[in-house]
């Protein structure tokens, strides 16, 4: 069983959601989690519920609540009466809080002991698990009650991760982030100081400063104190520019070539009525630190920002795109001075964002007046051509749905390039540039991707359950990290019982699923685009279970014309839920992924597209 906190609260058995009555249901199962494992009296749960005022029928709702909770979990849900209160075993069960604790420790260890790389990988990871306030819809008095020290082990963290970063050199990436802390939280003089140093690193003395002076005068018009030491300490080093540089700054592994010649002497970027000429946007998430494998396609794209061509990646979902993106967008960052912008083009929902609102994000980042964004789709990408004439930066486009959508944010020209990632193979339309092609990893790649996530001590030792994970993955590399972080957080799982519960087909698909992650939620995009003769198709298909399908094969399966067939499964492959053989194959065949095929066979095709 899964149990998140670190934001709604919520369960899954094998998997699957399981559904909570309400608030003081969600309330009694919250306490007795943080409870871990001890005793909650009745009494106490009383509290959480209902407050010091509980109604004289508190104790018989208080054993419906938990009577209806142990329904909802089904066998082995680990919640027994003792004497006067409830207990809840989490042995073999997974709680999001507890987990991000376990994350947070070993990243404080590593940062004491000077290992920064360690520590900002593990904190980034114990953070992302977080999915808003902690304990979001329990009652108020939970709420009131445990609330604040979740809050509170997530600033820490913050802080911590920041510092770690801080030690590699990462200031430019953490200017947003930190502004957005300092601003929540305006008297932490641990942020306070973090901020002031990724500005001033960044080149930014003055705003550094006025750091300083915004958190001297908050500190005293509402506590009546003067700043600490350390913050005094840091901002005479500011003043004198003797502030020691990074601890281990990173080293990039691969060197870029500016996308094009430097511009004339005498040139400047253009400046727009409205716009702040100084504004060097960083909008690029971190890159993931663990990134293995596709050296050939991070080499091809590192090439051609090289050779000052845009580059389109492109593969089915879980592939790899968006990582392989920041990660190469990361080692190009030198090469791009004048900073970098980023666009998720696919809202939560999974809806294209128009290019539109992009352009509005693009040109506040760039340093325009939000009362001089212009409201037109034209007039904001004229303007924002404009304000990119002159500059070296790099724009990357994430889960672009067709060149359609892309083209109002190409730059008219000049030194920035573009990196775009996206589902279809139409994406090759944009002129000039280079497209990069992904597929499952190696057995070698997705091996190495297993380890670096949950430790090559453990694989090593099993080998052929390793391969077996893998091959169950179909080596995308979405769903081996989550097996692997499956892995990870069971560390008294050996990777046979996590290759024995992929096996069976019906619990594949639960199994590939873990906090945010989940390979569902993946495939959704691909078959949401589909329309309802391509999804009945695919389940039809799916439903033969055939290794691969040629188009008399399809045509056969679902009553069609040979050439209607082959434009159905044209558009499959379109959608990158069938993979075509190669130009050798006479006749053309087809091969459906196995974690495609599964969807199919359960039936959930249809309804993953409706």
């Amino acid at each position: 069983m899964d149990f998140t906190l670190l934001g709604p609260v919520s369960a899954a058995v094998d998997g699957r959601p399981v559904e909570l009555d309400g608030a003081k249901q969600r309330t009694a199962l919250a306490a007795l989690l943080l409870a871990r494992g001890r005793v909650v009296p009745d009494e106490r749960l009383a509290t959480l519920l209902w407050g010091w005022e509980p109604p004289a029928t508190s104790t018989n709702q208080l054993y419906t609540y938990v009577s209806r909770l142990r329904t909802r979990l089904g066998a082995g849900h680990g919640l027994h009466r003792h004497g006067a209160g409830y207990r809840m075993d989490t042995d073999g069960t997974t709680v999001d809080w507890d987990r991000f604790r376990e994350l947070a420790d070993a990243g404080r260890a590593d940062l004491r002991a000077a290992r920064y790389a360690e520590a900002e990988r593990r904190l980034a990871d114990a953070l992302a698990l977080w999915r808003g306030p902690a304990l979001a819809d329990v009652t108020e008095h939970l709420a009131a009650a445990e609330g604040p020290r979740l809050a509170e082990a997530r600033l820490a963290a913050v802080e911590q991760h920041a510092e770690a970063a801080l030690a590699l050199g990462r200031h430019d990436e953490l200017l947003p982030g930190l502004t957005r802390h300092v601003t929540g939280h305006p008297v932490r003089e641990r942020a306070r100081a973090q901020l002031m140093t990724a500005l001033f690193r960044a080149g930014r003395q003055a705003d550094a400063l006025a750091q300083y002076e915004e958190a001297r005068r908050l500190l005293a018009d509402e506590l009546g104190i003067d700043p600490g030491p350390e913050l005094r300490a840091l901002h005479q080093e500011i003043l004198t520019g003797t502030l020691a540089g990074p601890a281990a700054p990173e080293r990039a592994t691969v060197t870029v070539a500016p996308a094009a010649p430097a511009e004339e002497p005498g040139t400047e970027p253009v400046t727009e009525p409205g716009t702040e000429p100084a504004a060097r946007p960083a909008l690029l998430p971190a890159a993931p630190r663990d990134f293995t494998g596709r050296e050939t396609e991070l080499r091809l794209v590192l090439d051609a920002l090289h050779d000052g061509r845009d580059v389109t990646v492109t593969g089915a979902p879980g592939t790899g795109k968006s990582a392989l993106a920041l990660y190469a967008a990361e080692r190009a960052r030198d090469a791009f001075p004048d900073g970098q912008l980023h666009a998720d083009l696919r809202d939560a929902d999974g809806t294209p964002r128009s290019p539109r609102q992009v352009l509005g994000w693009f040109l506040r980042a760039l340093g325009t007046a939000p009362a001089h964004v212009p409201d037109g789709l034209d007039e904001r990408a004229q303007r924002y051509r404009t304000l990119l004439a002159g500059r070296r930066m790099l724009v990357l486009l994430d889960n672009a749905a067709d060149d359609a959508q892309v083209r109002p944010l190409l730059p008219g020209g000049g030194a920035t390039r573009t990196l775009v990632t996206g589902l279809r193979p139409d994406l090759a339309a944009l002129e000039g540039a280079r497209l990069v092609r992904l597929g499952p990893m190696s057995p070698a790649e997705a091996a190495r991707l297993l380890a670096s996530v949950a430790g090559p001590e453990r694989l090593a030792a099993d080998p052929e359950s390793t391969a077996r994970i893998a091959e169950y993955c179909d080596r995308l590399p979405l769903a081996l990290r989550i097996a692997a972080a499956r892995l990870a957080a069971r560390p008294h799982w050996r990777p046979a019982r996590l290759a024995d519960r992929l096996a069976p087909a019906e619990r594949r698909l639960g199994e590939l699923r873990i906090g945010s992650l989940d390979i569902t939620t993946a495939l959704r995009p691909a078959l949401a685009a589909l329309d309802a003769p391509a999804a009945r198709a695919l389940a039809v298909l799916a439903a033969a279970g055939l290794a691969a399908v040629t188009a008399a094969d399809a045509a056969a399966l679902l009553d069609l014309p040979l050439d209607d067939a082959e434009d159905v499964l044209e558009r499959l492959c379109d959608a990158r839920l069938l993979e075509p053989g190669s130009g050798a194959d006479r006749p053309a065949r087809y091969r459906m992924p196995a974690l495609v095929g599964l969807l199919g066979r359960l039936g959930r095709a249809a309804a993953l597209a409706a």
